[in-house]
């Protein structure tokens, strides 16, 4: 029996190492090839020679008026040249290295050639010979690699559908096929590959869309369902009173979103099932004080509570930040990295373990084996798309499955937070604490900065403190930027006398950069000249001065995270960019930052220019990679699927329904994958 799970090998013409080379595209399966989409397609109709725009890439069919001629020149290159006859107008076809298309083109015959399209010289560059009987008008182009060309990709598409495409089942229910006037799964995987025409595709595509984040929406919320599970969560029923009297006692009101979001996180808490929530704040917004909050109340209950940190300078800034807040309570805090001295760590483990210690503040030391809990209730990791799944799972499953807070700096765009986040709950707070100074951002050309650095000595005699960013360690024969070390350098000469200059960069050792970071914290140093690796970083108010070079190359979000380093005391405070945008792109970057200091507004920006795979940088942080489904596109698209999956779940036993058959064997087979997150 035919399944689509058959592997490739069982098409004609796919031996051993034909299938090894259809591997390396990840194509294994009769299904992988059929759902390999194009990621393109030419419109190879023929077209007027009047339509035609110069460069344009298009179809001329016509007369054969000359014989097909091969030139040889350079070292192995070759052209192949002939004239046809279209409309009354004689054109001149050339082919760069294809001499083996000359048995193709016969004298008085009729030819249809594709290629780009030279006004000047009435001529066409050639791509493709298609046959004076070609019925091609759209034709797909695929990702490819040197040993699999396009032309055997599309016959072995052919050939699968030759032989599978009755074997293609519905997998959406048939309520949303009709609500959504959608293409069958048949007709639409055949009219990704072969459409008709134009309208037919576009409608293949939106049926694959919607069915690529449907599915991955389902699987969402299955994971959703298993991290709340009722078997598994904790009741944490905090003291009301007690919750009331430290919030009023806080030096500071809190903000309404602040308040809001507090309110989501402890009605969490008070549920018996497993709390799984992303808080997202802006650089600024108080979070901290909103961890203290939901710490304080799951200790009241009598559990313990532990705050995980991708560095040990921010550890010790939420230890400092947290033992303000708590005092004068009884709350018993503790310190754990990797530099926690042997006796004191045997101590802080040993408290920890029988109930003496209430909140445990730390780095990734907090996820090892023989750190244990007496009665872990709250896990709170901070910039948590630092950490691995791996590094929150551990933690997640010390003790008796603590509640979970992940928080985030990083300003996530509402379409970014439902895909790559879409098994938690989302609180945001979007609203600065009242009397915060914006930072004033200001946008220089690299000849204005002996100007700024003047302007800089003038603020650094008033007692502030400097950040300058660089992009690169290094020099890089490939690109033109100024490296750390050499404005170093140039800086320290600059300053000399006057003002302490420090280096900091993503190559030192974790100590060093500790002491250097500390220097400037205390500040021993006044101009710290550093890469991008204080984007998450200690807080320092007197540091009033953020200058970016070569702010061009990185993106929003990233430069609104390094402005974030400054403004946090009482001074007003500034964010120098130095740039000189290459293109439009860049230009527009700039301006936009100067315009907004609003991070949500900017994610929004930055989706959209960058697109998602470049969001977080590297395609770090679990962003999913779809298929055809754009995530800024295709938006609509996506809350749609979500909100159907959303209800689906919510019916009960649904999954027992015949028209949802295939779904569900999908979600149990697929629901382990990561195939979204290569």
């Amino acid at each position: 029996m035919k399944s689509l799970q058959d592997p490739i090998s069982v098409l004609s013409g796919v031996g051993a190492k034909r299938a090894e080379n259809l591997r390396e595209l990840n194509i294994q399966t009769i299904e992988d090839l059929v759902t390999y989409f194009p990621f393109r397609y030419e419109d190879i109709q023929e077209k007027n020679l009047l339509e035609i725009q110069d460069q344009e890439k298009v179809v001329l069919k016509g007369l054969v008026v000359s014989e097909p001629v091969v030139s040889h020149y350079g070292y192995k290159k070759n052209r192949l040249t002939f004239r046809i006859m279209k409309e009354h107008a004689v054109i001149n076809i050339s082919f760069f290295n294809q001499s083996f298309l000359k048995d193709k083109v016969q004298l008085s015959e009729e030819i249809a050639v594709f290629g780009k399209w030279d006004a000047k010289r009435k001529a066409l560059t050639g791509m493709k010979i298609l046959g004076s009987q070609s019925e091609e008008d759209f034709a797909p182009i695929y990702h490819v690699n040197k040993k699999i060309r396009q032309s055997t990709l599309i016959t072995l598409i052919k050939l699968a559908f030759e032989d599978y495409l009755e074997v293609i089942q519905e997998m959406l229910p048939h309520m949303l096929i009709e609500k959504y006037q959608l293409m069958n799964r048949k007709q639409a995987i055949y009219a990704m590959h072969f459409p008709k025409d134009v309208a037919e595709n576009h409608q293949a595509k939106r049926r694959i869309i919607f069915e690529e984040f449907f599915l991955f929406q389902m699987k969402m919320q299955k994971l959703r369902k298993e991290e709340k599970g009722a078997n598994q969560g904790l009741q944490i029923l905090y003291d009301v009173q007690k919750l009331k009297q430290f919030t009023q006692s806080l030096p500071f009101e809190l903000t309404n979103a602040q308040k809001k979001v507090t309110n989501e996180i402890c009605r969490d808490l008070r549920q018996p099932e497993h709390m799984h929530r992303l808080l997202q704040g802006d650089v600024g917004s108080g979070k901290t004080v909103v961890a203290a909050i939901a710490l304080y109340a799951a200790v009241s209950a009598g559990y313990q509570g532990a705050l995980m940190v991708p560095t040990e300078i921010l550890a010790e800034q939420h230890l400092e930040s947290l033992t303000g807040l708590f005092d004068p309570l009884e709350i018993q805090l503790a310190l754990l990295t990797s530099s926690t001295k042997a006796k004191e760590r045997r101590e802080v483990l040993a408290e920890l373990a029988d109930g003496r210690l209430d909140v445990i503040v730390g780095t990734h030391s907090l996820i090892q084996e023989e750190v244990q809990f007496a009665r872990l209730g709250l896990v709170i990791t901070d910039e948590q798309h630092r950490f691995g799944v791996n590094q929150r799972k551990i933690l997640r499953e010390k003790g008796m499955h603590p509640d979970v807070l992940f928080m985030t700096a990083t300003p996530i765009p509402r379409t970014l937070a439902i895909t790559a986040y879409g098994e938690m709950d989302v609180s945001i707070i979007d609203e600065l604490p009242a009397g915060r100074i914006p930072i004033e951002t200001r946008w220089i050309r690299p000849k204005q900065v002996d100007t700024a650095l003047n302007w800089m000595k003038e603020e650094l005699t008033k007692g502030s403190q400097v950040y300058v960013i660089c992009p690169l360690i290094e020099e890089s024969e490939s690109i033109d930027v100024k490296n750390a070390t050499e404005i170093y350098e140039h800086l320290r000469q600059f300053f000399m006398g006057n003002y302490q200059v420090g280096l900091l960069h993503g190559k030192m050792k974790a100590k060093e950069k500790d002491e250097i970071m500390n220097a400037f914290k205390e500040n021993k140093l006044q101009v710290l000249v550093s890469t991008t690796v204080i984007e998450v970083g200690v807080n320092v108010p007197n540091a009033t001065i953020m200058m970016i070079m070569d702010a061009d190359r990185f993106g929003l979000a990233q430069l609104h995270q390094l402005r974030g380093r400054v403004g946090r005391g009482s001074q007003a405070s500034y964010c120098i960019l130095v740039a000189n945008p290459k293109n439009e792109t860049g230009t527009e970057r700039m301006k936009i930052m100067t315009e907004t200091t609003n991070g949500f507004v900017l994610s929004e920006k930055d989706l959209e220019m960058r697109g998602p795979g470049e969001f977080f940088g590297a395609r770090q942080s679990g962003v999913p990679q779809f298929q055809v489904g754009d995530l800024v596109a295709d938006s609509a698209i996506l809350e749609e699927a979500r909100r159907c999956a959303i209800q689906i779940w919510a019916s009960a036993n649904w999954w027992q329904q015949p028209e949802f058959e295939q779904l569900t064997q999908y979600i149990s087979v697929h629901s382990q994958s990561n195939e979204y997150f290569d």
